[in-house]
């Protein structure tokens, strides 16, 4: 499998997906007062860590929100899987679908088939983390190869904070 993965310091680029209430957004850009933007890739509504760690992540989004980080969240699923979903969720950051193959590639996250139909009915994507700062340049980047390593979201929150007030520069850009 060739993989470009985005690198920490680079440009985020345009991550244009379908919204739950219509139409499509890139959800590259933060909105409102927000000046950064986590951009968080699940493997969709089949995954029950996926579910967990949504609603966990929605216990931050104040913390998150008072230091200018807004949150949005995307799978490849479909809008019917998403809304199948959406009961299992208590979630307060928007959420969205369609994420398509060539945008994972261009993610650089892993992707992987369903083991059967009655996980999904498409490649998916695995776990990805994008935190984006105000010049819209990667400034935290987790992507992982399965279901079972994500941040830990005290430690991200908590980490996110630190970097904000320290202006702590971004991390693992050195080139060779």
């Amino acid at each position: 499998m060739k993989s470009t993965k985005i690198e920490a310091g680079n440009k985020f680029p345009p991550l244009i997906v379908n919204s739950i209430t219509g139409g499509q957004s890139d959800i590259s850009k933060p909105e409102g007062s927000a000046s950064w933007r986590m951009v968080i890739v699940y493997r969709g509504r089949f995954c029950p860590l996926c579910t967990q760690y949504l609603n966990q992540l929605a216990e931050h989004t104040e913390a998150l929100g008072n230091m200018g980080v807004d949150i949005a969240v995307v799978s490849a699923d479909s809008k019917a899987q998403l809304e199948d979903q959406l009961p299992k969720l208590n979630i307060n950051f928007p959420i969205y679908y369609g994420l398509s193959l060539e945008q994972m590639k261009g993610l650089g996250v892993y992707i992987s088939h369903p083991r059967s139909p009655e996980e999904t009915d498409h490649p998916f994507s695995e776990p990805g983390l994008f935190v984006i700062n105000d010049s819209g340049t990667v400034q935290v980047v987790d992507i992982s190869n399965n279901p079972f390593v994500r941040p830990e979201l005290n430690s991200l929150v908590s980490g996110l904070d630190w970097i904000r007030k320290n202006d702590y520069p971004i991390r693992g850009s050195y080139e060779y």
